[in-house]
């Protein structure tokens, strides 16, 4: 008899425990409106891969994800603001190389890796180096070939000081071995511009901002900085296969958090992004964009930011600002 009060205190005793903590951290998510800010302004990869997946977890989830742009500092207004807030999965960010790897070793905003708890990769499209068809180069060892015999330098071109591009252009030079005179720009749409007048030589930018010009003949592309080839422009090699492995890269955007989300809750964030990545309309989304993406849990998906820092910020701290 004394046995049984004592098991039937045990399970009472149990039994209130479980029902103190109450459900599990993401078993509810999304209980209401969901909202993710993207750092920039729209129009760019950042905002069209934010909006994609909020749509598509919106048709899965059945609930509302609001996008709401808020842009400054090389997007580290908008994150800044997210990594102060409640890490209940209600507010998220679209993170990135750039504000998330390069903008920080100036900014010191924030702590790009404890100031975050990073959740899943959402994709983004590779570099192109480019150049003006006057250019007398259809390779880029006739690039590099041309470019270091000339006296006063390469003109070129990128979408601004310290952007992605502008490290990948700095990179190929140094590798190459050849002088140049960098033109920042604010934003890849005067970069393209002034590139096809012939104001520059060559530019280092996403392929999406240049392949309407390479189509048409406007533009010449070189290389691209993507893990394969791309499926529009075939018989343009990439960095890797032409020697330069280090140049393999994209400018990629993601999806983090206040710093501290419980484990349950990030995994079955990422769980239902990385579906969403694999349904139909998304694919086809990412395809039309040249973008690249990787089906990562959010351990792997840390650890490669932590790398990417390890990997950008000596050259961005190398790289000296216009005066």
């Amino acid at each position: 008899m004394r046995r049984k009060i004592f098991l039937a205190a045990a399970l009472a005793g149990f039994a209130s425990a479980v029902l103190a903590q109450g459900p599990q951290p993401g078993a509810d998510w999304p209980g209401r409106p969901v909202r993710i800010v993207v750092p920039y302004a729209p129009g760019g990869s950042s905002d069209t891969l934010g909006r994609m997946i909020a749509q598509q977890l919106q048709l899965q989830l059945k609930q509302t994800f609001i996008v709401e742009n808020k842009a400054g500092g090389g997007g580290t207004i908008g994150s800044g603001q997210v990594a102060k807030l409640p890490p209940d999965g209600y507010t998220l960010v679209v993170s990135g190389i750039g504000s998330h790897v390069i903008a920080p070793v100036e900014a010191k905003t924030f702590n790009p890796m404890s100031d975050f708890t990073h959740i899943a990769m959402l994709g983004g499209p590779p570099l192109a180096l480019v150049v003006h068809p006057s250019v007398p180069a259809t390779t880029v060892p006739e690039f590099i070939a041309y470019a270091r015999q000339l006296k006063t330098g390469l003109s070129w071109g990128s979408p601004g000081q310290g952007t992605h591009g502008h490290l990948v252009g700095e990179l190929l030079a140094k590798q190459a071995q050849y002088a140049q005179t960098h033109i920042s720009y604010k934003g890849a749409g005067p970069a393209v511009t002034d590139l096809l007048s012939g104001q520059i030589q060559a530019a280092v930018m996403t392929y999406s901002s240049a392949n309407a010009f390479v189509k048409n003949g406007r533009l010449r592309a070189l290389a691209t900085t993507a893990s394969k080839r791309l499926a529009e422009i075939p018989n343009v090699p990439t960095f890797a296969e032409l020697g330069y492995p280090g140049l393999t890269s994209i400018t990629w955007f993601a999806l983090s958090g206040p710093p501290g989300m419980p484990a349950a809750l990030v995994a079955r964030i990422n769980e239902e992004v990385r579906r969403g990545l694999q349904s139909e309309a998304a694919q086809k989304q990412l395809a039309f964009e040249s973008m690249e993406t990787q089906d990562w849990d959010a351990a792997t998906f840390t650890r490669y930011v932590g790398s990417e820092i390890e990997r950008w910020t000596p050259l961005v701290q190398s790289i000296k600002k216009p005066d």
